[in-house]
């Protein structure tokens, strides 16, 4: 994972779940934090997974759906229903491994 300018370089290890809430990450890391967290899933057998962008100004949410939409193994995406975050998550489904 990237560090932040100014600061010592950590690996940061990482439970792989069916939820990543992405606020604990800066917004530049996005691009190679999402693949790589979603395939340790599909490796995992988790093949479906909950994003948690926030709600705000939605600028982070759209960059999420362009890296969802750019990814072959990713089945489908949508917002999360009420229960699961509503417009500040969003559910994914992946592929299985092999497909």
């Amino acid at each position: 994972m990237p560090s932040f300018p100014g600061e010592p370089s950590e690996t940061v290890f990482l439970p792989i779940e069916d939820s990543l809430d992405l606020h604990a990450f800066h917004p530049g890391d996005m691009s190679s934090l999402i693949p790589e967290y979603l395939h340790l899933c599909r490796e995992k057998g988790i093949l479906q997974v909950r994003l948690i962008h926030g709600k705000g100004k939605g600028v982070l949410r759209q960059r999420v759906h362009a890296i969802l939409s750019r990814l072959e193994w990713v089945r489908e995406f949508c917002l999360a229903d009420r229960i699961g975050g509503d417009w500040g998550a969003t559910i994914v489904i992946l592929r299985p491994p092999g497909r």
